[in-house]
């Protein structure tokens, strides 16, 4: 059987159901390439008492193991929503076609938490994800669907690519916004949502660009219309530092 349990946050942020089904498994493995954690292995090892192996992207996609859980009880932990990457749901979709168990653990994401920003969620467009540029290649389609948000008064979340560091996918949105004629004015930064460490800051392009100290993971918000209750919360989030 495949359990593909989400661990949320943070360390503790596995839930009781999440532990339980460890307990059954035989072998447990991490996925690493989706997000950069902000613990460390050694510290989620502890929390869930049990060592795991980390996969790749490339190890999780070969489907090797839902081959092995066709013999014994495996268990893939993923940071955050179980279900928040294509690979995964391909895992499950891959058991069903197997004829092989597989349960889906859920627990918090990213996707809950930037409601603490006090934009609505019911008011967000198509998720973003901002990759990192190379010297002969800098995709910015992400920012098309910014605009095609923008177009119908929605909220736009950009995923930063894991390792990208913030002054970098600041420049990079900069440039993808001339580049599709969108004027960008403040911007909602999060940081470690979640964790002892999360902070939310509400700043234009220019009072972002003066701030290095912003840890991984992070996601930025390009905000569309405000309602008045949102622009409220917001503003007491401009003078975070």
């Amino acid at each position: 059987m495949l359990y593909l349990i989400g661990i949320g946050l943070n360390e503790r942020g596995i839930s009781k159901e999440g532990m339980d089904a460890l307990l059954k498994c035989k072998k447990v493995y991490l996925e690493n390439y989706t997000v950069d954690f902000p613990y460390t292995e050694h510290q989620l090892e502890e929390m869930i008492g049990k060592k795991f192996k980390v996969l790749d992207r490339k190890n999780v996609e070969n489907l090797g193991i839902v081959d092995e859980a066709e013999r014994l009880n495996v268990a893939l932990l993923v940071y955050g929503s179980p279900l928040s990457a294509t690979t995964h749901i391909t895992l499950i979709d891959e058991c069903r076609a197997s004829g092989i168990k597989y349960k889906i653990v859920y627990t918090a994401s990213v996707f809950d938490a930037v409601a603490e920003t006090g934009l609505q969620q019911y008011k967000f467009g198509k998720v973003a994800s901002m990759p990192t540029w190379q010297k002969s290649f800098e995709p910015d389609s992400f920012m098309e669907i910014v605009k095609q948000n923008l177009s119908i008064n929605a909220h736009s979340l950009i995923l930063i690519d894991i390792g990208l560091e913030f002054q970098k996918a600041l420049k990079q949105l900069k440039i993808a916004a001339k580049n599709h004629e969108i004027k960008l004015e403040k911007i909602v930064v999060c940081q470690q949502l979640g964790t002892k460490n999360r902070k939310i800051m509400y700043r234009t392009l220019s009072e972002a660009e003066e701030y290095s100290g912003v840890l991984k993971p992070y996601c930025i918000i390009i905000p569309s219309k405000l309602h008045f209750v949102e622009k409220e919360v917001l503003e007491g989030f401009s003078k975070n530092k």
